[in-house]
C-alpha cells in the first residue's frame, strides 16, 4: 500500500479504541459471514486480530491474517498469547496490494475479507484485485467499509454539520476516499468477482441504549485523532473544531440523542471455470 497513510495512527489510545470497536462490531460482522465451519480464510489489513481470532473460533480453522503496521502485529501477538489462541491465527507482514502469500496459496482460499481498510489507501480497486487472486473459485471475497457521508446526528449538535465534512475531506486530504463504502459492489464487479450480496450493518444508537456511549465516544476518538490533518490542510478553524468537539460531548447528555449509521457490507464469489 505505497504511498497510504491511516489517519488513526497506532498509538495505545487507539489500540484501545479499536479493541473496544471490535466488542461492539464482531458479533454483527460474524453473523453476516454465515460461516459454515471449515473454511479456509484469509483477514487482509488484520489490525489487532480479534475479528480473525472471532473468525478462526467459529470456523474451527486456523485462519491468516495480513497487516503492514509492526505495531498493530505486535499487539495482536500479545492478545492473541493472553486469550491462550496461539494456534488460530498467523499474522504475517505485508502490503495488502501484494500480499505475503507462497505459491501454493493464491487462490486457495475460501473467504477472503477485509474490514475498514479500504478506506484508508490511495487505490483500493488494486487491493481487492489482490483478494480476488487469493480466493479459490467459487470463494467470497468480503469487503466492509465506511460511507461516512450517511451519519446523522440529531437533535445534531452545534457545529457538527461543518466539523463532520471537515472530517470527511480529511480523507480526501491523505489521498483517500471517505466515501468507499458506497464504491464496494463496484470494486467487486471490476476484480472480475460476481456481486451477490450486499447490506449494511447498523452502528448506531439512542441515548437509553446501552452502547450509547461507547458508540459516541468512538465518533469523538476518531474525529480527535484527525485533528492535525484537518487544522494542517485548513479544512476547519481551531475554534470551530475545539467548539464543535465539546458540544459534541455535550450533546451524549441529551436524553433525546439519536445517532443513525451503518457501515457497508458487500461480498462477491469467483466464478468458476466452465469446461
Amino acid at each position: 500500500m505505497s504511498g497510504s497513510q491511516y489517519i488513526h495512527g497506532s498509538e495505545p489510545g487507539e489500540q484501545r479504541r479499536l479493541s473496544r470497536l471490535n466488542e461492539l462490531l464482531n458479533d454483527a460482522c460474524l453473523a453476516e459471514l454465515r460461516l459454515q465451519g471449515g473454511e479456509n480464510m484469509l483477514d487482509v489489513g488484520s489490525g489487532l486480530g480479534q475479528f480473525t481470532r472471532a473468525m478462526a473460533r467459529t470456523a474451527k480453522r486456523r485462519v491468516t491474517g495480513i497487516e503492514r503496521d509492526a505495531a498493530q502485529i505486535a499487539e495482536a501477538n500479545r492478545q492473541t498469547s493472553a486469550a491462550g489462541e496461539q494456534g488460530l491465527v498467523e499474522f504475517r507482514q505485508g502490503d495488502a496490494i501484494q500480499l505475503p502469500l507462497g505459491p501454493r496459496e493464491w487462490g486457495s482460499f475460501d473467504v477472503v475479507h477485509t474490514r475498514f481498510l479500504l478506506e484508508h489507501v490511495p487505490d483500493p480497486l488494486a487491493i481487492v484485485r489482490a483478494m480476488a487472486l487469493a480466493v479459490r473459485p467459487g470463494g467470497r471475497v468480503v469487503l466492509a467499509d465506511d460511507d461516512h457521508a450517511i451519519l446523522r446526528l440529531w437533535p445534531e449538535p452545534g457545529g457538527f454539520g461543518i466539523l463532520w465534512r471537515a472530517y470527511m475531506q480529511s480523507y480526501t486530504a491523505l489521498g483517500n476516499d471517505p466515501d468507499t463504502g458506497l464504491k464496494l459492489v463496484q470494486w467487486l464487479y471490476s476484480s472480475g468477482l460476481k456481486p451477490v450480496r450486499n447490506q449494511w450493518i447498523w452502528f448506531g444508537a439512542c441515548a437509553g441504549e446501552d452502547s450509547f456511549a461507547d458508540k459516541l465516544q468512538n465518533t469523538i476518538k476518531i474525529i480527535a485523532g484527525a485533528r492535525e490533518v484537518m487544522l494542517t490542510n485548513r479544512l476547519i478553524r481551531e475554534i470551530e473544531f475545539e467548539s464543535a468537539l465539546n458540544e459534541l460531548a455535550a450533546w451524549g447528555d441529551r436524553p433525546d440523542a439519536a445517532m443513525w449509521f451503518a457501515f457497508s457490507w458487500a461480498e462477491g464469489t469467483r466464478p468458476v471455470a466452465v469446461r
